[in-house]
């Protein structure tokens, strides 16, 4: 990954911090994207430490016009964006819209990466990874995309339900990015003991997992708390010469190519998901 630059979307904790610590130390100069402008320099600090190349930059994702002014910053900083990680994440636990009028999760899972791969693309020469997670590969709910009818059920959440929409939209990148140079996939990295997890409220879970929820949360530092675990299949993703030229492809938290769900396979979905992405950034792509 020597002389090579990466862009790492939510990584000033968790398992986007871990995804850039490990491309980091394999020689890449890695900038880091954080909510919080303090968080983002102490992360960079931190990661940089050892003589690693590593900047950091202060944006919300869930806005688009935020999107937009880090797209242009990263423009401005480096002629060639080799990787792109859209790793960020939320999980509020009510339906929530933002300052665009869009449901939360869908803008940070499913627009912002949609919107920032857009607009870098006159800079991106190389590789997208999209990080799912949680339980995805459920049913794509084509009247309930942005959770207009439904936030939460006895086993659906729209948290879940917007990581499967990822996968739709990415399937659908890969198909338009063909014969570009630029390849788009997915990882999955499983479960982490993360900022984001520890934060959950019981109104995240579904109704059917509340129940067992105090006894994840007594297991969780031990079974989940190892954060370089869930980050190899992102690193994987992001540096591996096995994966040169690979695109549309999924692939498990032990860094294998697996099957897609037939939900994200159905073009259906897909035409939906998209349509409703091209429309919601057509002013911050135009």
């Amino acid at each position: 990954m020597r002389g090579k630059t990466v862009l790492v979307t939510g990584s000033t904790g968790g398992i986007g911090k871990e995804t850039a610590r490990g491309l980091a130390a394999l020689g890449a100069r890695v900038i880091l994207v954080g909510r919080d402008p303090v968080r983002a320099r102490q992360a960079a600090e931190e990661l940089g430490a050892g003589g690693a190349r590593v900047e950091a930059v202060a944006a919300d994702l869930t806005r688009q016009r935020e999107v937009a002014r880090l797209a242009a910053e990263v423009a401005g900083r480096c002629d060639r964006l080799d990787v792109l990680v859209n790793n960020v994440g939320v999980n509020p636990p009510r339906r929530t819209l933002t300052e665009d009028g869009v449901e939360l999760n869908f803008a940070a899972h499913v627009l912002t990466p949609y919107t920032l791969t857009r607009l870098l693309l006159p800079v991106l020469g190389g590789r997208v990874v999209n990080i799912t997670g949680g339980i995805p590969g459920g049913p794509i709910d084509l009247g309930n995309l942005q959770a207009e009818r439904r936030f939460m059920g006895w086993t659906f959440s729209q948290y879940n339900h917007t990581k499967t929409m990822l996968m739709a939209m990415s399937l659908r990148f890969a198909e338009e990015m063909a014969g570009s140079g630029v390849t788009v996939n997915v990882a999955y990295p499983g479960h982490g003991h993360t900022p984001m997890n520890r934060s959950m409220t019981m109104g995240s879970f579904p109704y059917a997992y509340r129940p067992v929820v105090p006894l994840l949360r007594l297991a969780a530092p031990r079974v989940f708390g190892d954060l370089t675990k869930p980050a190899r299949s992102s690193i994987h993703l992001a540096s591996s010469p096995e994966v040169e030229g690979v695109s549309g492809a999924y692939f498990s938290m032990k860094s294998r190519r697996v099957d897609w769900p037939a939900s994200a396979l159905d073009r259906r979905n897909q035409d939906a998901v998209w349509a409703l992405c091209e429309s919601l950034a057509r002013e911050a792509v135009a």
